[in-house]
């Protein structure tokens, strides 16, 4: 069993590394405090042709698996950027697939290009705050209209919506208790954020500040009917598509951040000296920063496994979520020690961990809990009863 990356692998690597080089931790710093968009390093990446790297090559894309994109994102996660680097554009990797698979001609000509070229920029609306992950639970309805739909709800957690011009939606036109099954009747559009229509509110946060997230409130919007993806009432399962490179991205982007925060520490501990000796020689300061390096391995080789599933076609769900759940706390792991290892000066803003830091304890959280994947994998794994 080879797991080497191939030569191809290893220029996308390299040349990601590159592009992200080009933007340094005074630049992340700045866009973090001022909460700006990183407009820049979009440009960057989509200049280069990065945005499509999974995307039809007819229309721009690059038509490369989720591999590929994998070990992209783990580039741009570990880099100055971190996980704010990675939110600025992951949205692009795995969100618009339920258009490559179910969408018209005209509609992947008219919706992708603009993403591949990075003149359109997309967020996800699906989170809702009653419903939280019990997605079959969303209240936000669209109702048939002549030419259309009309759209009345609420979403949250909508990342990148204050500089986003369309919005993946998903919402009922089918109540929940009129349905054979929870997951049906809801129903998936690709359409435009038209913010003098609807309301966008930013949501004060801890972290990843340069890449916003927001409350979104619609009141009787029209959506054309020309927006609707694939059937009416299949919403849901044209985004389970996207579900298991969601969780190998998002779990990788964590990896990466850790490895990112790791370097820094391993760093300051080879150049630091207290006491007359560098702390780095301290088995007190080593082995916690070997142990991270030790379960960021274990968790990026999970997730490269989990990608290589994917695209071979096979099950990847418990080797997809065990890789996400194995990265987020790796992540968080090393970015904490990545702050006691700098001592006082890892709270300053100075070395950047307190950056990382923050940023990590999302992976934890999003966009799946860590007991949600336990019990999937309780499920699907062990063959143990349902538990919710």
């Amino acid at each position: 069993m080879d797991i080497s990356l191939t030569e191809e692998q290893e220029a996308i690597r390299d040349g990601v590394r590159k592009i992200c080089n080009q933007f340094d931790d005074e630049y992340w710093s700045r866009l973090d405090q001022e909460k700006t968009f990183p407009f820049e390093f979009h440009k960057a990446m989509a200049d280069a042709g990065w945005l499509g790297i999974t995307m039809p090559e007819e229309l721009g894309g690059a038509n490369l698996g989720v591999t590929e994109a994998a070990i992209m994102m783990h580039e741009v996660s570990a880099s100055a950027g971190g996980y704010s680097a990675a939110s600025t554009i992951h949205l692009n990797i795995f969100g618009p697939h339920a258009v490559v698979v179910h969408g018209t001609s005209e509609q992947k000509e008219r919706m992708l290009k603009p993403l591949i070229a990075g003149t359109d920029r997309a967020c996800f609306g699906v989170t809702e705050p009653d419903a939280g992950l019990d997605t079959t639970s969303i209240k936000t309805f669209a109702t048939k209209v002549d030419g259309g739909y009309r759209v009345t709800g609420r979403k949250i957690w909508t990342s990148s919506g204050q500089v986003a011009n369309k919005i993946l939606l998903l919402t009922r036109t089918t109540p929940k208790d009129q349905c054979k099954k929870p997951t049906d009747g809801m129903t998936l559009f690709y359409t435009d954020l038209d913010k003098s229509q609807i309301e966008v509110r930013r949501i004060p946060k801890m972290g990843r500040n340069a890449v916003d997230s927001n409350a979104t409130f619609i009141d009787d919007y029209f959506v054309p009917e020309e927006d609707r993806i694939g059937e009416e009432g299949k919403g849901f399962h044209y985004i389970l598509h996207s579900l298991n490179p969601e969780r190998i991205l998002v779990g990788i982007e964590a990896v990466g951040l850790g490895r990112g925060a790791l370097a820094r520490a391993a760093q300051y501990a080879r150049d630091r000296k207290v006491f007359g000796r560098i702390i780095g020689q301290n088995q007190g300061i080593q082995h916690p920063l070997a142990e991270n390096w030790t379960y960021l391995e274990s968790g990026y080789w999970m997730l490269m496994r989990a990608a290589n599933l994917y695209d071979q076609g096979k099950s990847c769900g418990a080797e997809a979520n065990a890789g996400k759940f194995l990265g987020g706390r790796a992540a968080f792991k090393a970015c904490t020690q990545a702050v006691m290892t700098h001592g006082g000066m890892g709270y300053s803003t100075e070395y950047q961990v307190e950056r990382l830091f923050r940023e990590s304890i999302l992976l934890r959280i999003a966009p799946i809990t860590e007991q949600l994947i336990l019990s999937f994998i309780a499920e699907k794994v062990l063959d143990l009863p349902k538990s919710y």
